[in-house]
């Protein structure tokens, strides 16, 4: 049986007839019986996608302390235990244990994205078995078994169809396309992409409207779910940019400090011969001045402030560290369906005999103009568009209602789109319906290709009113109404030419027609309607693109972010959204067959000149964003449904729809879209580009200052000097200002222009050239300012714990200033916006300045620190210290920036 299964899920079911189908399958129409249909589910299993095994929870919270930096603050935590220094201890592994916390939360993305698309699966299922219809569980199913489909209908696994009454199946979750599509029983060719699989109706899929029956082929794991779900538990998820960075950022941090701390030991000992106690103790404070024990917690802090900051922005996130991923993205692949469009149809074109219109508005709003070449006219100027828009509303079964300000439909899409359309041109649909009352009607078929009403008035006057397929509907006529209202000679080129341009434009075309016929006729035949009708006119109808989505590919491309649609609808309609919003290269359109005959290198290239994909299956996805990937580009994949689930995952920031997205797609995204809003996006960007320069500022302030605080004590034991900071204040100074300063650095909002530069490359360090370069310019002032002033002090005849006490508020004061200037990197601090700062970065400085009178003039702290009151003289002395370093690191920025700027010019 293991055999046969394997052999089932190789046969491209699409491509074989009904008869083949049930031969190799073992049935017939009249279905499996009891007994062999349990046979079948013994060997095939459930028709329910694996469980993955999960890991011992213990033991995934574990991992998360399994980091160098992690490793590193522990080491400190048990330095400042040692020390006796139990707050510090205390703060340290408080950091610590935060963060396993908040990763552990987090963690199990994949397996909350597997139990998402299992509960897509249909809980129950109408078949035949025994020759008699019966409901079973969904999960009983078994290859063999046939299924009966009605409106409505979850379909339970993947079916061959056997019949097919004007079916029609919303395949949205699997193929992005739309609107529904028509169903057949004809097989298809054997390349034929998933969404045009016309004989086949797929798991998880919803039956619209019809009825159908069709024969298991799949059941669980080998359904098209299961298929993206054993991709989705396949691929692997990429770390952040930042998450990356800190690593090696930790990494070389830590043997620095630890080869600095040792070769200082030594040193020491053996040349200085100081004492060992008392060199390992120094060693240690040094240590613990040089690591940023503050930095998780401060990353962490950042990074929570940017969610609420994107929260607000109806951006919600669902892993932390997405947020900096976010301001690193290069290119953003975009689901076209709900996305960049509305996912609601709306007539764009309308054609007469002699005029071709365009038709504003917003989605089923029944309002907007009526533009001719360009112009816009009044509908009342062309009569023959009542005529037209009376046969829309007429032949229709949807309705149309208005639901706290928003429009919606009640029915077929496209029949609400045309209700809206004859309310643009000036007809009252619901009055049309209650004037013309309907007799007899031939719904749509598939076979047919055209639905038909018989309509009476109040007048004494019938009238047959038909729409469908243009080809279909031009067979059916004899003549074509002309602008005046007379009958004229039909022009079938016109009519096919104009077809053609409509479709082209990635429209759907339905054509109209209509007979009037003696009020006695009240039954409607199909020969009533054969090569006798009047042929009015053609709509073009699209999924048109959000007006905001416009505008955000506008910025994004000033952002120096591509944008790529992948889509699974058809090319052309695909190719006319993206010129519509903008995309840069419309001309080519690559499709999912084209992408099968690329190997991997081939792709690679091929989507660095491609911004347009259609027809594509979740491994096209998935293959599109490794592609872009292997390039070093950071890529954002949006998207809602299932068959986006494996491309989010994997993609650097899946970003999910959060209205009409799927949960698989939610719970694969590392970000949800609250209101469905391409824009969002580019304001999410926006958010993560900010936490990223905050964090950047965080580490351009922390490193110098702890550089600093430890280049005193390095300088001090290689001289053979008097500390000028004892450890204990060193420690003081960490635990008051390198968690409060560098919190404050989190509140700061977006510089100017953060939109107007490109996006970072992936691979960029946190220590680059430009910040090594002020840690050692800022260190080398610290050491100058706290060794100048401690000496200072020694020569005023001071004593050494008065001199440690201003050299030591010295520090405090040179680390608030230094606060000032880097909360603008990428421009002048010399404005009144950079002096009046945030109400944050004030409450921190006044806190600090709080704090360090304590310590320096109350008696309790002073016995504790070893200080002692400076005099008001030296306290304004310290004050200007800062201020000279603040106009030594401008100048020194200014004459960066301009110099900068004259290399771009």
């Amino acid at each position: 049986m293991q055999n046969t299964e394997r052999r089932f899920s190789e046969v491209k079911w699409h491509s074989v007839s009904i008869d083949s189908t049930l031969e190799q399958l073992q049935t017939s129409t009249t279905g499996l019986t009891q007994a062999d249909a349990s046979l079948r589910l013994a060997a095939y299993g459930p028709n329910r996608l694996p469980q993955i095994a999960r890991r011992n929870s213990l033991i995934r919270f574990l991992q998360h302390f399994h980091n160098i930096l992690i490793y590193v603050l522990i080491g400190s935590a048990v330095v400042t235990a040692v020390l006796s220094h139990w707050v510090d201890s205390g703060v340290i592994l408080a950091v610590v244990i935060a963060n396993a916390i908040i990763g552990y939360i987090q963690e199990g993305k994949a397996e909350q994205a597997m139990d998402a698309i299992r509960h897509m699966l249909a809980p129950r299922a109408n078949v035949i078995r025994d020759g008699e219809r019966i409901t079973i569980d969904g999960e009983q199913l078994a290859p063999g078994d046939i299924v009966l489909l009605e409106a409505g209908d979850k379909v339970p696994a993947d079916l061959k169809l056997l019949t097919a009454h004007s079916l029609l199946v919303q395949e949205a979750i699997l193929t992005g396309e739309s609107v529904p599509v028509e169903k057949f029983t004809q097989a298809v060719d054997e390349g034929a992409p998933l969404g045009d699989r016309s004989c086949m109706a797929y798991s998880g899929t919803l039956v619209a409207c019809g009825q159908g029956k069709g024969v298991v082929v799949a059941t669980g794991a080998g359904t098209e779910i299961g298929q993206i779900s054993g991709l989705l538990s396949e691929v692997e998820t990429l770390t952040t940019p930042l998450v990356e960075q800190m690593g090696v950022f930790a990494k070389w941090l830590t043997m620095m400090i630890l080869f600095i701390a040792a070769v200082l030991l030594v040193f020491g000992y053996f040349v200085s011969h100081y004492d060992f106690t008392e060199m390992f103790m120094a060693v240690v404070g040094l240590s613990v001045a040089a690591i940023p024990e503050g930095l998780p917690a401060v990353l962490t802090i950042t990074l929570a402030i940017g969610v609420q900051a994107m929260a607000r922005r109806n951006a919600i996130v669902r892993r932390l560290p997405a947020i900096e991923t976010l301001g690193s993205v290069s290119v953003i692949c975009t689901d076209k369906t709900g996305t960049l469009t509305r996912n609601e149809m709306m007539v764009a074109s309308v054609i007469t005999n002699q005029h071709f219109f365009t038709l504003e508005g917003s989605g089923y709003a029944p309002s907007g103009a009526l533009k001719l070449d360009e112009a816009y006219v009044s509908p009342s100027e062309h009569t023959i568009l009542e005529e037209l828009a009376r046969a829309a509303a007429l032949c229709n079964d949807a309705a149309l209602r208005e639901h706290s300000g928003v429009w919606v439909v009640e029915g077929d899409p496209m029949e609400g789109a045309l209700l809206a359309f004859s309310e643009k041109v000036d007809v009252d649909s619901r009055r049309e319906q209650i004037n013309w009352t309907r007799t007899d009607s031939i719904p749509f078929d598939a076979r047919h290709r055209f639905m038909a009403t018989l309509n009476h008035d109040h007048d004494g006057h019938a009238c047959i009113f038909v729409k469908g397929a243009p080809e279909q509907v031009l067979a059916m006529c004899t003549d074509q109404m002309g602008a005046n209202g007379a009958v004229e000679e039909l022009d079938i080129a016109y009519w096919t030419k104009h077809a053609e341009r409509i479709a082209a434009l990635g429209q759907r075309v339905l054509a109209f027609a209509d007979k009037t016929v003696a009020l006695q006729h009240t039954v409607l035949e199909h020969s009533d309607v054969k090569g006798s009708l009047t042929m009015l006119g053609m709509v073009g109808m699209i999924d048109p693109p959000r007006a905001e989505a416009i505008t955000a590919i506008t910025e994004c491309r000033g952002a120096g972010i591509r944008v790529k649609m992948i889509t699974g609808d058809h090319s052309q309609t695909a190719a006319a959204i993206g010129e519509q919003i903008g995309l840069e290269n419309t001309a080519t359109v690559l499709t999912g067959t084209e992408i099968d005959a690329l190997d991997d290198l081939a792709l690679r290239q091929a989507v660095l000149g491609c911004d347009i994909f259609a027809r594509t299956s979740p491994e096209h996805k998935l293959r599109l964003v490794m592609a872009l990937q292997s390039h070093g580009m950071t890529v954002a994949m949006t998207g809602d449904g299932v068959n986006d689930a494996p491309a989010l995952k994997r993609a650097d920031a899946g970003i999910a729809m959060g209205r009409k997205g799927s949960e698989a797609a939610k719970e694969a995204a590392e970000l949800v879209l609250a209101d469905d809003n391409f824009a969002s996006i580019v304001a999410a960007v926006r958010e993560g580009r900010t936490v990223y320069d905050n964090f950047k500022k965080v580490i351009s302030w922390t490193l110098p200052t702890n550089a600093g605080e430890a280049m005193t004590i390095v300088v001090a034991l290689l001289l053979g000097m008097t500390l000028p900071v004892t450890p204990i204040q060193i420690l003081w100074i960490n635990l008051i200002t390198a968690i409060t300063l560098g919190v404050a650095l989190a509140f700061e909002p977006t510089e100017k222009n953060t939109m107007r530069r490109p996006p970072r490359a992936r691979h960029e360090p946190l220590l680059t050239g430009e910040l090594v370069w002020h840690v050692v310019l800022v260190s080398i002032l610290f050491l100058c300012g706290v060794f100048g002033i401690y000496h200072y002090a020694i020569d005023r005849g001071y004593s050494v714990e008065l001199a440690r006490t201003i050299a030591l508020n010295t520090l405090v004061v040179m680390e608030i200033f230094h606060l000032f200037f880097i909360r603008n990197i990428y421009s002048t601090s010399l404005t009144w916006q950079a002096v009046r700062g945030t109400k944050v970065m004030w409450v921190v400085i006044v806190v600090i300045t709080v704090a360090q009178f304590a310590i320096t003039y109350l008696p309790p702290l002073q016995a504790v620190f070893a200080t002692e009151a400076v005099p008001l003289l030296d306290g304004l002395l310290i004050v200007g210290v800062g201020t000279a370093l603040f106009a030594i690191i401008e100048l020194e920025k200014q004459m960066r920036l301009t110099y900068r700027r004259m290399r771009e010019v």
